[in-house]
This record gives structure tokens, sequence and C-alpha cells, in this order.
């Protein structure tokens, strides 16, 4: 009967066990963003790291690069989605914060020469930018206990739409433009709502670990793209 129990969605739990679980859920975020920065900070200082993913930014070899990224981070949601074995979920999340690290590389180093050059401190804004946005949409999500879960077609389809994009600007290359990053902006909004909705109704007791690599994936998603807005306009 115990382990049934534990099985059982967020929602179905008594509000103790439900606050208990958010604050790991949360917290386990915070220390993923933490560790991004972390990890982040040291590719900065492995030179031959910096120069492998500043030389996979066009054509194939960004294609390459968005595939190997795309793989890793499949294996680590259905890693930890799946299991139950909080050693497995902390690895799923370990392989993401690095994957994220790795891919997050050249535009990061945009934004540190655009400031270097005299202009904004596009990370601090677009950080700022995102927990906000992040915040809300958590807030929304949690206080209106609404189930989000109709979201997932709509985003499978707005994923499979982008990512088609992504690869015919590439191949062909042509630029998808800003009002592309504003439009995946609403796309990893939608996101956040339906993995905030997902930490209530989708994941057990036990998975808080899980519930916060969804939430880590929808954020990064987010920062990506304003950052790419707020570079956009600074180099303009």
């Amino acid at each position: 009967m115990e382990e049934i129990q534990q099985f059982l969605p967020v929602s179905t739990l008594a509000e103790e066990k439900r606050v208990a679980f958010y604050k790991k859920t949360y917290t386990h975020l915070a220390m993923a963003v933490l560790a991004f920065i972390i990890v982040e900070w040291l590719f900065f200082q492995l030179e031959p790291v910096m120069k492998l993913a500043l030389s996979m930014t066009q054509g194939w070899t960004w294609l390459l690069m968005l595939g190997g990224f795309m793989l890793v981070t499949n294996y680590a949601e259905r890693m930890a989605i799946k299991s139950h074995d909080r050693n497995k979920q902390y690895l799923a999340l370990l392989l993401y914060v690095v994957a994220e690290a790795f891919i997050f590389i050249p535009l990061i180093f945009i934004a540190m020469v655009i400031a270097e050059q005299g202009g904004a401190d596009l990370l601090s804004q677009a950080a700022i930018l995102t927990l906000s946005l992040f915040t809300g949409l958590s807030a929304i999500a949690l206080l209106t206990k609404k189930d989000f879960s109709f979201l997932r077609s709509i985003l499978t389809i707005g994923f499979f739409i982008a990512m088609g994009l992504i690869v015919a600007g590439t191949l062909f290359g042509f630029n998808l433009g800003l009002w592309f990053s504003v439009g995946m902006v609403v796309l990893a909004s939608g996101s956040i709502l339906y993995q905030t909705s997902n930490m209530v109704h989708k994941y057990s007791e036990d998975q808080y670990v899980a519930a916060s690599l969804g939430l880590f994936a929808s954020l990064m998603l987010l920062f990506w793209y304003i950052l790419s807005i707020l570079s956009r306009l600074s180099g303009d």
C-alpha cells in the first residue's frame, strides 16, 4: 500500500506534502541554475572547449551540434521522467545542465563581446526578464491549479515547426529574424505553464528532481530566446 501511495500524483497528496514537494522541486531548480553557471564558467576557462563550440555555429556543424544536444536532452528527460531512482534522476539533471552549458557558449560569448564593446549587460537583462516571466507564469499555473496538459499537442507541433525552420534556415542560409525569436518566447512560456502543471498533476512525491529538470529545460529555452532578442536588438 505504501508503494502505491508513493507513485500517486502530487495533486492527490495532503497539502503539507505538496508544499514540501514544491520546495524540493524549486530548490533543485535553483541548484540546476547554479550548476549551469558554474559549468559555463568552467567551459569558458577551457580554450579547446571554447574553440569547439564556437566553430560549430555555421552550416551542418550547427545542425550536428543541435542534433547532439537533442539526443542528450531527450535521453536525460526520459531517464528522469520514467525513473523513480533518485540517482538516475540526478544523473539526468547533470547531463542536461552540461548539455545546456555547452550549447549556450556561442550565445553567451556574443553577449559578452557586446558588453565589452560598451554595449548593455545583456546577460543580466536577459536573466532578470527570464526570471520575472518564469515567476509570473509559474504563479499562474500554481494559483489557478489549472491542468495545462492540453498544451502538449500545441507545444509538440510548435517545436516541430520551429526545428523545421531552424534546419531550413541553416541549410539554405536565410535568417529566421526577430519574430521567430519572439514566437519561441511564446512557445517557451507555454512550456513553462505545461511543465509547472506537470509538476502538480503528473509527477509523484519522489520525482522532484525530474520535475525540476522539466522546469529547468523550459526556463533555459526562455532565457535563450530572450537573450537572442536582446543581442539582435543591440546589434542593429
